[in-house]
């Protein structure tokens, strides 16, 4: 079957692991915002998923995945430096100095980069005009939805940490993209295990290099700190970067990208539904606006490829076959032995 030819709806289970990942992801901002009050962020970050990893890895040991080889741990280690060293970390110090409203606004440029990326990192086309258009949506629905042109100024966002936002965004965006060039164990609970073991260790030891281990021994993490912290371990990380991992795997990589957008909208509902904030006129044209930026992307026409050399590293394995091909919907049917991720 020609990429053309495959169809182009949401399997069941890609739609199971984009609803994770909207509606988990989408409350972990308040929950990073929460850990980081007393406990140093490089460390709780490392820690969030040395745990999530470790738990990953011995779970699909015990359940039959054979042990990874040597060969595997290079990748995971710079995939899981990619996401979660450059793009995690990056956003969990940066909300020491942003709000979370220009936060969500800076992420959301990560499908922008995605978009970009994939024909340079992939061998893709270059996106549609439906593509481009539901970026365009979703960037000004984000916009829309966290910025209050009354009370802008431009003078109280903090350069650096926006800056470090752009870049973490990129580096998350990257190393989506890299993850699909990789030979990677088959089971997903130890690949993600892997990459999260291998980010943990790196941003654990930036922790250590920058004084924070000092810092977390000298004094104890908050209830509410440690009750977040919990939360991003098994939700965050264990359950909702599962997902994502199935997704980059099961769906294109604009449409598993379409969290950065998603994520601001169930933060602020979440907000309204559990600490009785506000919801003015701008939510319901955000809102409209992401929705449509969704359904633009999800129809959008896969990428296909400019050419039919394999990539490189020796014989393309199924997966590299399904990159070639452009369309990684095909791998819905290896969908069906797996949990996401």
């Amino acid at each position: 079957m020609t990429p053309s030819e495959r169809p182009s709806g949401l399997g069941r289970g890609v739609a199971l692991a984009l609803a994770v990942v909207y509606l988990v992801w989408g409350s972990t901002y308040l929950a990073i915002r929460f850990a980081i009050e007393t406990m140093p962020p490089f460390t709780m970050a490392g820690l969030r998923f040395l745990l999530a990893g470790g738990a990953l890895f011995a779970w699909a040991r015990a359940t039959g995945a054979p042990a990874p080889r040597r060969r595997h741990w290079g990748p995971s280690a710079l995939i899981g430096a990619l996401l979660l060293l450059g793009g995690n970390g990056g956003v969990v110090w940066a909300e020491l100095r942003v709000p979370s409203g220009v936060t969500a606004l800076l992420v959301a440029v990560e499908p922008v980069w995605v978009a970009l990326l994939a024909p340079l990192l992939l061998g893709h086309r270059r996106a549609g005009l439906r593509v481009a258009a539901g970026l365009a949506a979703g960037l000004l629905g984000v916009a829309a939805l966290v910025v209050d042109p009354r009370g802008l100024d431009p003078s109280s966002v903090d350069p650096l940490g926006a800056a470090v936002l752009l870049a973490a965004a990129l580096s998350w965006a990257i190393g989506s993209l890299v993850s699909l060039r990789f030979e990677l164990p088959e089971s997903r609970a130890m690949a993600s295990g892997m990459q999260m073991l291998a980010g943990g260790a790196l941003l654990t030891a930036l922790g250590g290099a920058a004084g924070e281990w000092s810092r977390l021994a000298g004094s104890a993490p908050s209830p509410r700190s440690l009750a977040a912290f919990a939360y991003l371990v098994l939700f965050g990380s264990i359950l909702a970067f599962s997902a994502y991992g199935f997704l980059l795997r099961a769906a294109r990589p604009t449409v598993a990208a379409t969290y950065a957008f998603v994520n601001p909208v169930v933060a602020v509902l979440l907000g309204w539904a559990l600490a009785g904030e506000p919801l003015g006129w701008r939510v319901g044209v955000a809102s409209v606006l992401i929705l449509a930026a969704v359904a633009l992307l999800i129809s959008g026409e896969g990428p296909r490829p400019r050419r039919e050399a394999a990539l490189p590293g020796g014989p393309p394995s199924g997966r590299e076959r399904e990159i070639r091909d452009g369309d990684a919907d095909a791998t819905r049917a290896a969908a069906a032995d797996a949990h996401p991720g």
